[in-house]
């Protein structure tokens, strides 16, 4: 038996006035996905715990199968590992994302315009990053070099005492309000105002603004946590493992739960990533012996965030046309397989951030396909099912249940 997952980061959300009052997996043409529904199980699974915030680090993990209420400890140290970071458990690490913000002569009154700088390069933001580590590492606070906007700062011997705001939940708003609070939140505030200084006219963000795009003009400091410790997913479920993503979160979750991280070229995390490489990546990690492979695909999310209501709906699409037609296809040559396609969470274009909603789920198996009803994958339709499944965890067990 064959496992894959194919997640849609994002993927859910509300109807949308601009889409007739549908979801963009109501509108969205995706009859591989659609076919999926009506030959397995639709239903609805809650990913997000009441008690912890609607992230996709706590909505992946339970997506994966670990129970987020025992396992999370904060986003950033997902992060870190993928990055190579070897954390002590009394280090702190925080995602640092390089983010536009307004002009204003105080920090304070600057609004936050993009938390991902128009998705500033890799190559660029490393040269803003030498600039940030220059000046700022020392025995303390140590920088490292993530993948476009998304970064990461260790805090040696760090405290949690804090109040931090990830960037895309307040874009268009006035940072003011949202700035790092806490006891032991100075270091971290002092830190991004002295950034706004040395990267406003640094001559990365000079050419960018020459050809019409968003300067990276401060580091936003999120995301703490300190350093987990997941059980190995082949001890969990017996299932050797890989993760396939653009995205840090994902490969550091993966390297975690002792499962390969594989790296896709073109894979950008966004809607111009490689669908078609990701989908044959994770053919080729099952034909090598991989029992499970976890795929996932950030482009929903980052058009939720954007309120990219066209883009959304293509994201979907192109996910059905080359990431699960050809995934289907692949999979012919085993005797049984099963897909589960779901979402983390919801990203709505009306919220432009996260939300705990359950979300839609397909389970499919080669070996039980029978057409059992008419219904598309959507959120409504997956209601009505009346199917529900209390947690991630609970649906990976079921999931992988021979």
């Amino acid at each position: 038996m064959k496992y894959i997952v194919i997640l849609g980061d994002g993927m859910s959300d509300y109807p949308v006035p601009e889409l007739g009052n549908k979801t963009p997996l109501q509108v969205a043409k995706k009859p591989n996905i659609d076919r999926l529904a009506q030959y397995g199980q639709l239903g609805l699974v809650k990913t997000v715990p009441e008690t912890l915030p609607p992230g996709s680090d706590v909505a992946n993990l339970s997506v994966l199968g670990y129970e987020p209420e025992k396992y999370y400890t904060g986003r950033s140290p997902l992060e870190a590992a993928s990055i190579g970071i070897d954390l002590k458990d009394t280090d702190v690490t925080f995602r640092t994302n390089l983010v536009t913000l307004s002009e204003a002569e105080r920090y304070e009154d600057r609004v936050m315009v993009d938390y991902s700088s128009d998705e500033i390069s890799t190559e660029e933001a490393h040269q803003l990053l030498d600039t940030i580590q220059a000046h700022f590492n020392n025995e303390l606070y140590t920088y490292y070099k993530g993948i476009s906007y998304r970064h990461c700062l260790l805090w040696e011997k760090g405290s949690l005492d804090l109040d931090l705001t990830p960037p895309h939940d307040i874009l268009g708003k006035r940072v003011a309000d949202y700035l790092p609070s806490g006891k032991d939140s100075l270091p971290l505030l002092k830190m991004m105002k002295e950034s706004q200084r040395l990267l406003e006219n640094h001559p990365v963000n000079l050419k960018r603004k020459e050809k019409g795009l968003r300067p990276a003009n401060s580091i936003w400091i999120w995301g703490e946590g300190k350093k987990p410790a997941l059980d190995p997913f082949k001890d969990k479920y017996g299932l050797s493992g890989a993760v396939i993503s653009a995205v840090d979160l994902i490969k550091g979750l993966g390297i975690l739960a002792g499962m390969d991280s594989i790296d896709v070229k073109g894979a950008t995390g966004n809607i111009d990533t490689n669908y078609l490489g990701k989908a044959q990546a994770a053919l080729d990690a099952l034909s090598q012996g991989k029992d499970f492979v976890f795929v996932h695909i950030e482009a929903p999310d980052e058009c939720g965030h954007r309120y990219e209501i066209d883009n959304k709906v293509k994201s979907i699409e192109l996910i059905d046309e080359l990431v699960v037609a050809s995934l289907i296809k692949g999979l012919e040559v085993y005797e049984d397989y099963k897909i589960l396609v779901l979402p983390d969470h919801p990203t709505p274009l009306s919220l432009r951030t996260h939300t705990r909603d359950p979300v839609p789920y397909i389970l499919y198996q080669k070996s039980r396909a029978k057409k059992g009803s008419s219904m598309t994958y959507n959120e409504k339709n997956a209601q009505d099912t009346g199917i529900f499944i209390g947690s991630g965890p609970d649906l990976m067990a079921k999931f992988t249940k021979a």
